[in-house]
């Protein structure tokens, strides 16, 4: 009987060694953008995201409780990483979601790369976070530079919009978008006669706008984010850009983009998007009951960072542990499931492919409903929104893959 009972014990060991989780929490930090320029697409509203996610799971995963914890890193790439060490190192955060800014989310994967922590990105653009600068515990979740870009500049250019003047934001995500729309330009026979860009935060357009004037262009192509976008939209109108007979080609626009505008003013524009709370009833429901809480529907961002962390509590689930390296594996292998999720998979560089959608800011008169602000053009195919694995240069693509 003894003896029975020590290999029930031995058999029992591995299991319980499987079904770890670190300071018996398991602590999600999201951080975002409280107050600048970024704030309405994502900020509190990827709190809330990511407390839905939770709350969708049961508020608990292998018997401990899930726990968020929120920070603002005020676009500062010090203030960023200097939050992430002290989550990782003191406050045992196991994983950080969102991390608006291209500068801060480079400076954090390099940390969490060094930490072995996981980071699940839905509010940067880089393409850098799966390619040079790719980590085994990095996950890239919403869109990226080169997704927008290919969708929307395509668009423009087809349609013909063949001779460009590109505004891009002065910091990391400005100039990615600016080269991956440039390069689609380029590629289907369009040219960029001229390029300026613009300090973060910026009100006053005038000289911006006036160089892009002055430079023929048929399409003025925004390559910035947020209220630089609306800013920027708004001054085009004030010095009658399109009237002047120039297009405008919001490289990246966010549902909240269009309310702050207005049907009026955004009409016509084409955009490149991960999701849309309007789709089905499934992501109306969603959305409705993000709204309960917001006063807003949810921008692309926050359904990411809700099926991001939704993903990432399934993976500990299934991996039976909160250890980062394991859990990053598991996130790989298992399917990507969310409401706002189509045909979505896990690279190995850590890149979410899914399908995309282009879509065209309705008139005004074409609104049914409040936030009715989207027609839906066409899919865009997961292979075509992600950054080919053959030219990657992530350590984490196999060389067969290439």
């Amino acid at each position: 009987m003894r003896r029975i009972a020590c290999v029930l014990l031995l058999l029992a060991q591995p299991v319980a060694a499987r079904a770890q989780v670190s300071g018996d929490v398991v602590k999600i930090g999201v951080l975002t953008d409280m107050a600048g320029v970024t704030a309405d697409i994502t900020g509190k509203g990827s709190v809330v995201a990511a407390e839905m996610a939770v709350t969708e799971i049961g508020g608990a995963v292998l018997g401990k409780p899930i726990q968020i914890v929120s920070a603002d890193h005020q676009h500062k790439a010090d203030v960023g990483t200097a939050i992430a060490r002290r989550w990782f190192d003191v406050e045992d955060v196991d994983a950080i979601v969102d991390v608006p800014n291209s500068g801060v989310a480079l400076a954090v994967q390099s940390l969490a790369r060094e930490k072995k922590r996981i980071v699940l990105y839905s509010g940067p653009g880089t393409t850098a976070l799966t390619n040079e600068q790719c980590s085994p515990y990095g996950f890239h979740w919403t869109y990226d530079t080169y997704a927008v870009s290919h969708g929307t500049a395509s668009a423009v250019v087809k349609a013909g919009g063949g001779t460009w003047f590109i505004l891009a934001s002065d910091y990391a995500f400005g100039h990615q978008l600016q080269q991956d729309a440039t390069s689609v330009i380029a590629a289907l026979g369009g040219k960029v006669l001229g390029s300026a860009r613009h300090p973060l935060s910026t009100s006053d357009f005038s000289s911006f706008l006036l160089s892009a004037q002055s430079s023929g262009a048929k399409v003025i192509g925004l390559a910035n984010a947020g209220n630089d976008t609306v800013n920027a939209m708004r001054q085009a109108g004030e010095f009658g850009l399109v009237q002047g007979g120039q297009s405008l080609a919001a490289l990246i626009l966010f549902l909240q983009d269009v309310h702050a505008l207005g049907l009026r003013d955004a009409q016509g524009t084409y955009l490149t998007t991960a999701s849309y709370w309007d789709m089905n009833e499934a992501t109306r429901a969603w959305s409705k009951a993000f709204f309960a809480k917001t006063g807003m529907m949810p921008s692309m961002l926050h359904a990411g960072v809700y099926g991001a962390v939704r993903h990432y509590l399934k993976a500990v689930a299934s991996a039976g542990t909160d250890d980062a390296g394991r859990v990053a594996t598991t996130m790989r292998t298992i399917p990507v499931e969310d409401v706002f999720s189509e045909d979505a998979s896990i690279r190995e560089d850590g890149r979410v492919t899914r399908t995309m959608y282009l879509v065209r800011v309705k008139k005004p008169s074409d609104s049914k409903y409040p936030w009715d602000y989207f027609d839906i053009v066409r899919k865009i195919p997961p292979e075509k929104t992600v950054w080919p694995l053959a030219e990657s240069k992530c350590p984490l693509v196999k060389a067969s893959s290439r």
